[in-house]
Order: structure tokens, then C-alpha cells, then sequence
């Protein structure tokens, strides 16, 4: 049952090593379901769909989560759009998610946590990463440090210096650092919102 997996830290080819004999657990990044899915949705959902496949064909007991983002400032300005609840809209998209990727072939995932349900685990992780010195609130959002963790940029063998600001974030005045993103937005009063220390 030997299988070979490309190492992006290492760079090289390594031989997979379940951390349970015989099983293995997958956790896919799902959609944002603010809208139908794309192609950028699709592929992800083929290619994971694929090694899963592959190592159930390998006789492995497969556990596959992909999780759901069902809330989001896309999804907060796609209910303004259409005068509709963010929970409305959510539902809708991920029920289409379902029946797109079905129609392509793409087998059921094991579970699909959203965010929503996860939001106190969210809340509590949050705090301690501030209590740590690896995140900063600044008026009512939370910001992660980037330059707090050594390690940031390793995947990519890159040093966090040799990162270019605001390639996929926002930069805003209100970070300490332009690689620095946002983990909690404080809410504005006609949005979505859940009790936090930051608002």
C-alpha cells in the first residue's frame, strides 16, 4: 500500500505515512457560497474528489471534511444586493454546491462544518492568539501578526520580507504590518453578528 506524496516543505517526494494504520483524514477548503460555484470551486472539489478516491482504491478508510464559509463580507454584501439574509443566501448556494459538484462526479463529503457553527471555537481561538502576542485589535478588528511566527512564508520558501504587501489582502491603515490580515471584522449594525470581545 505504498504511496508516494510530493512534500511541499521538503520539495521532494516522500513516502505517505498514515498517522492511523489504514485510515486517513482529509480537510478540504470548501467554498465561500455567496454565489454558484466556479471553476476555481470546481477544480479543488475534482482534485481532492481524485486522491480520495485513490486512497480508498489503496485500502484506505478515507475521512473526507470540506467545510462550508457561510459567513463573509461576499456574503454580506450579496444579502444587501438581493435583500436577503445572509443564512437565506448561504443555504441556497451550498445547496447548489452540492448538486454542481454531484454533477460532476464528485462523491459526498463525510461532514461539512460552516463557520457558523464553529463560531465560539472561532471566538476562543482568536482571544488566545491576542493573549499570545500573535494577534492586535484595532477598532474592533483583529489582525494576526504575521511577523509574530517565524515560520510564516515557509511553505512557499519564502522569507516573510521577500512577501509582496496586499497581493491577496487589503492593505489598511489600521494594521500594524501591510502582510497582516484580518481574523475578526468588528460588526456594522444592519450585518450579521455574533457576541465577541471585540464587537
Amino acid at each position: 500500500m505504498t504511496i508516494s506524496i510530493y512534500n511541499t516543505l521538503t520539495r521532494k517526494k516522500e513516502q505517505f505515512e498514515p498517522i492511523e494504520k489504514n485510515r486517513v483524514k482529509m480537510y478540504v477548503c470548501g467554498p465561500t457560497v455567496y454565489n454558484y460555484i466556479h471553476i476555481g470551486n470546481a477544480r479543488p472539489a475534482i482534485v481532492f474528489d481524485t486522491i480520495r478516491r485513490y486512497f480508498e482504491y489503496k485500502g484506505y478508510q478515507v475521512e473526507y471534511v470540506l467545510n462550508f464559509t457561510d459567513v463573509d463580507d461576499k456574503l454580506i454584501k450579496a444579502a444587501k444586493e438581493l435583500g436577503e439574509e445572509v443564512p437565506t443566501i448561504a443555504e441556497r448556494f451550498i445547496t447548489a454546491y452540492k448538486e454542481d459538484v454531484g454533477a460532476l462526479g464528485v462523491k459526498e463529503a463525510v461532514y461539512h462544518p460552516r463557520v457558523t457553527e464553529t463560531m465560539n471555537d472561532i471566538i476562543t481561538f482568536i482571544s488566545k492568539l491576542v493573549e499570545k502576542g500573535h494577534a492586535y485589535e484595532a477598532d474592533g478588528d483583529v489582525y494576526f501578526k504575521t511577523r509574530s511566527f517565524a515560520d510564516y512564508g515557509k511553505l512557499s520558501h519564502q522569507s516573510i520580507d521577500e512577501l509582496r504587501s496586499g497581493a491577496r489582502i487589503q492593505v489598511g491603515e489600521k494594521k500594524q504590518d501591510p502582510l497582516d490580515f484580518a481574523l475578526w471584522k468588528h460588526t456594522k449594525d444592519d450585518e450579521i453578528a455574533w457576541n465577541s470581545p471585540w464587537g
